[in-house]
C-alpha cells in the first residue's frame, strides 16, 4: 500500500504529465476480463492495475510465485492518499452513485479529509452527451484527483472512453468506495479484513450480490487451477 500511494504522489506532482489511470481487479472484476476481451484489453491500458482480494493473491502466487505485500484496494487506498498528501491543497472531484449516494459520498469526503478540496461531483448514471458535460465540468473544475465508482466494468469503460479529453493529473476507479462514504452499507471489521473475509460481510449486508460471491469465487479459483495445470501440461 504505502509503495501504491508513493507512486500516485509522484502523479499528482505532474500536473502537465499525461492522464494517469489506475484500476483495481479482485476475482469478479477478473471473471468479467475473463469473459470479455475488449473489457479485458481495457484493463491493460491502465497506468498501473493493484490486486483486491484474498482470490487475486492466490492467483498470483500460483501463477506467477509473486506474494503480494498488501491487498490494494480503492475503498483503503484513497484515504490513505488523502491522509499523504492533505498538506498540499489538492483539489479532487467526485463521480459515480445516484444522485443521492453521490451528494452523500461527496459531503463525507468534505467533512472528513481536511487539506484536500473538494473540487465538484456529479452522479454516474450518464450517456454520451452527458459524460460529455461531465468531462467538460471536470476539466473546468481543475482537479488532481478523479474518483470514479462506477462498479466494473463501468468505470474503466467510462475512464477509457475519455481518458484523452481529461486534464487530471490522477484518474482512479474506486468501486463500491461511495457506497461506504454516503453510509449505505458499513465497512468489514479489521480481523475481518485482515483474514480474508470481508467479502462475507459483504454478501450478509448485499445478498443480492450472492451470485458473484458463491458461484463467482469458485469460478475464479477454478480458472486459475485450470490455467496452472496448463502452464505446467506446457512446460513437459
Amino acid at each position: 500500500m504505502a509503495d501504491a500511494v508513493a507512486q500516485a504522489e509522484r502523479w499528482l506532482a505532474e500536473p502537465d504529465g499525461p492522464t494517469r489511470v489506475v484500476y483495481f481487479v479482485n476475482a469478479h472484476t477478473l471473471n468479467l476480463a475473463c469473459e470479455d476481451a475488449p473489457y479485458r484489453s481495457v484493463l491493460g491500458t491502465a497506468d498501473v492495475v493493484y490486486g483486491d482480494g484474498t482470490g487475486v493473491r492466490w492467483a498470483a502466487r500460483m501463477l506467477h510465485g509473486a506474494r503480494l505485500a498488501d491487498n490494494v484496494n480503492g475503498t483503503d487506498f484513497i484515504p490513505a492518499l488523502f491522509a499523504a498528501q492533505a498538506h498540499h491543497g489538492y483539489r479532487y472531484y467526485v463521480l459515480g452513485g445516484t444522485e443521492e449516494q453521490n451528494q452523500r459520498a461527496a459531503a463525507h469526503a468534505s467533512r472528513t479529509f481536511h487539506g484536500w478540496t473538494l473540487a465538484g461531483h456529479h452522479h454516474g448514471y450518464l450517456d454520451a452527451a452527458a459524460s460529455a458535460r461531465v468531462v467538460e465540468a471536470i476539466n473546468d473544475a481543475k482537479p488532481q484527483l478523479l474518483l470514479v465508482g462506477m462498479g466494473n466494468p463501468g468505470q474503466e469503460r467510462w475512464l477509457h472512453a475519455h481518458r484523452l479529453q481529461l486534464r487530471v493529473p490522477l484518474c482512479v476507479g474506486v468501486g463500491g468506495l461511495f457506497t461506504y462514504w454516503s453510509g449505505h452499507i458499513d465497512r468489514a471489521p479489521a480481523w475481518t479484513r485482515r483474514i480474508g473475509f470481508e467479502w462475507v460481510h459483504l454478501l450478509l449486508r448485499q445478498p443480492e450480490k450472492g451470485r458473484r460471491y458463491l458461484l463467482g469465487n469458485p469460478l475464479f479459483l477454478a480458472r486459475v487451477a485450470a490455467r496452472r495445470w496448463q502452464s505446467r501440461a506446457d512446460r513437459r
